[in-house]
């Protein structure tokens, strides 16, 4: 295992400013994803740490070794692409041996490795297919064999699960998990995908135009977001103005928080006109407008809204909690 720290990592294209000043900390054994929208800074980020990009400012260091002008072979590190990079003319097994091959270990010794990899990851069975005779998941699982064949210290991640369906996605999802625990490897994982970061993330990074908007345990970024930027991106939050409760600043309400119905006393009583009704399964999503505007979304659970259904353009009571509005920077 190694740690992986950044510290004020700066990358610049020509005039713009990908990565500004990063510092960050992921411990030995730890599952980071680094999250946001595309162009906030997260996959050169992931680059920079791989060294398939070169440094413009700051330190890398892996373990307890400042990695900056070392080649990614010499990291510790193995990288596991978005698009697999599988090579189409060659068997799963050669596939996985490849970067073995160019080490120069022997034949025999990286076969039997490769073997050994595939049978770690349940595909010991297609190792003489070609890569255009498996799944999708199948193609990942490949992919992923042959980043782990090194014996890295660290696993980068770019969108490993953006090609899979949704159903193989969690699958998927479920094992990458699962292997990382088995292996006690540090894995840097890049995404776009908030349901993706919260299931897998021990450290959850929120990435915003090349800066780290927050950084924390997974259930500490969805429900302390940092500022507006977060609350919004991570989802199931409502970003509010404070003076609509009289309070200075913007505040953030989990969506799930809301309550159709009178307020207790102590609490925030509302009343808004409901705009949508979204059914999303185990939940019903319930968008309101107040008299002054502003929009609120309630996601009730499908037995509350059974009990009391709510239908579109009816004027409905809001219930919220002091205790849920969450203060925003």
């Amino acid at each position: 295992m190694a740690s992986v720290e950044l510290v004020g990592v700066t990358k610049r294209y020509g005039s713009t400013l990908a990565v500004d000043g990063v510092s960050l900390t992921v411990p030995d054994g730890a599952y980071c994803c680094l999250l946001g929208p595309s162009g906030c800074g997260k996959t050169s980020t992931l680059r920079l740490i791989a060294g398939h990009e070169r440094l413009s400012g700051g330190d890398i260091l892996i373990g307890d070794r400042v990695v900056n002008d070392l080649p990614p072979g010499r990291r510790g590190t193995a990288m596991m692409f978005q698009s697999y990079a599988l090579f189409p003319p060659l068997t799963v097994v050669d596939n996985v041996a490849f970067p073995l091959h160019m080490r120069g270990v022997p034949k025999a010794e990286r076969r039997a490795r490769a073997l050994a990899t595939l049978e770690r990851l349940h595909m010991a069975a297609y190792a003489d297919r070609l890569p255009a005779q498996l799944s999708g998941g199948q193609q990942q699982r490949v992919a992923l064999a042959r980043a782990l064949i090194t014996n890295p210290h660290v696993l980068l991640l770019d969108e490993p699960l953006s090609a899979l369906d949704p159903f193989l996605r969690l699958r998927v999802r479920e094992e990458l998990k699962r292997l990382q625990k088995e292996l006690g490897l540090t894995f840097v994982h890049v995404t776009h995908s908030q349901d993706e970061a919260l299931a897998l993330a021990d450290l959850v990074v929120v990435m915003s135009e090349g800066r780290i908007a927050q950084a924390g345990p997974a259930r500490e970024v969805f429900n302390r977001p940092a500022d507006a930027f977060t609350a919004r991106f991570i989802g199931g939050h409502n970003v509010l103005d404070g003076a609509l409760f009289g309070r200075s600043g913007q505040v953030a309400v989990r969506s799930d928080r809301i309550r159709l119905e009178p307020a207790a006393p102590g609490e925030i009583g509302l009343e808004g006109r409901v705009l949508l009704v979204g059914y999303q399964g185990a939940s019903v999503e319930v968008r309101l407008a107040l008299a002054s505007g502003v929009e609120l979304l309630a996601a009730l659970p499908e037995r509350t809204f059974d009990a009391k259904p709510v239908a579109q353009g009816e004027v409905v009571s809001i219930a919220i909690a002091p205790s849920d509005l969450h203060p925003l920077h």
